[in-house]
């Protein structure tokens, strides 16, 4: 049987020839989805039959689409996160579903950094005011010796947190399993949210979104920031109410925010923040370095292969479907008679 895999995370074809080069030569046929964005419900059901295994971007994977997708064996999410895919569902279905952990880490920490140096210096403004022969001078903030809080210390948070040593930076974080270890090695207290928001400089955000943490970012914590200090958001935009960010930033609750995810995506053309000077925005885009695109990808068809393979995959969120649905599907010509 040749499997046929489907490609909706469009950021693959940047990437180059390598990844499909490497499906094909495993006796795979690449079909890809169009370039219309993440693909709803209705999409999937419509595309999936005879589909053997997915490189996703941000589709909605629900147990609708499961039920109508009986020749599916795994999703291959290009990405770590997962909000979009009903795992359970996927679970009951038998069909695995598996991230690309590590390459996108450093290309995210970048950006939050980069955000963070960008609102703190009005670097878009200055840009704009040299473009348009004003030559102004937007006043600016130093980052040097600041107190940087991050929320979430998994692995993107801790390569912020290291970047930030060289900022000769207070760092504080907060997080539901304390790695002390690292703490201890870089310097970083663990304090609890409300400690870190109200005394933060500024505040990156770096959680997983679940329903704990969807909107942990709410009016009350706005008001809690100091108003000199900067909101940093490259995790997941549902982990701020934007509506309240937006009163945050035209009122002056807090000085200014970078921004790279929002609730919805992509960023709708009248949406207020738009309006707003005191906020950088950019389009999801911290995992676009060429760097980590490449190693993704190879790691999202690697993915996709270990599983064709019967092979067990070590980035599989639901690896008990090995044990549940005895897996094992063999790529064309294996084991033929």
């Amino acid at each position: 049987m040749k499997h046929r895999i489907l490609v909706t995370s469009r950021i693959l074809r940047r990437a180059g020839p390598e990844p499909e080069k490497i499906l094909t030569e495993a006796g795979c046929e690449v079909v890809w989805a169009d370039d219309r964005g993440s693909l709803a419900e209705e999409a999937l059901i419509e595309v999936l039959p005879g589909i053997s295994a997915v490189i996703a971007g941000m589709d909605h994977y629900s147990s609708g689409v499961f039920e109508q997708a009986p020749d599916l064996k795994v999703v291959s999410r290009w990405g770590v996160g997962y909000d979009s895919v009903d795992v359970a569902a996927a679970t009951r279905h038998g069909v695995l579903v598996t991230l690309t952990p590590g390459p996108l880490a450093h290309s995210v920490a970048d950006l939050a950094f980069a955000l963070m140096m960008a609102v703190a210096r009005s670097i878009v403004t200055s840009d704009r005011s040299v473009r348009a022969g004003e030559w102004q001078y937007p006043g600016g903030v130093y980052i040097w010796g600041k107190r940087l809080g991050i929320v979430g210390l998994g692995q993107i948070g801790k390569l912020v947190a290291r970047r930030a040593r060289g900022f000769d930076m207070d760092v504080v974080a907060c997080d539901p399993m304390p790695d002390e270890e690292f703490a201890q090695e870089h310097n970083v207290s663990f304090v609890t949210l409300d400690e870190l928001i109200s005394t933060s400089d500024f505040v990156s955000l770096h959680a997983n979104l679940t329903e704990e943490t969807r909107g942990m970012i709410g009016e009350a914590e706005l008001r809690r920031m100091k108003p000199t200090a900067y909101l940093i958001n490259t995790g997941r935009g549902a982990l701020v109410d934007e509506p309240a960010l937006v009163r945050a930033l035209k009122e002056g609750w807090i000085a200014g925010a970078g921004l790279d995810v929002y609730a919805q995506e992509p960023l709708p053309k009248d949406h207020e923040l738009l309006q707003l000077d005191n906020c950088v925005l950019t389009p999801h885009c911290g995992s676009s370095a060429i760097e980590s695109i490449r190693a993704t990808s190879k790691l999202a068809v690697d993915n996709v292969l270990m599983v064709l393979r019967g092979e067990r995959c070590p980035h599989a969120l639901n690896p008990e479907v090995y044990e549940s649905s005895g897996l094992r599907a063999p790529l064309r010509g294996e084991g033929a008679k």
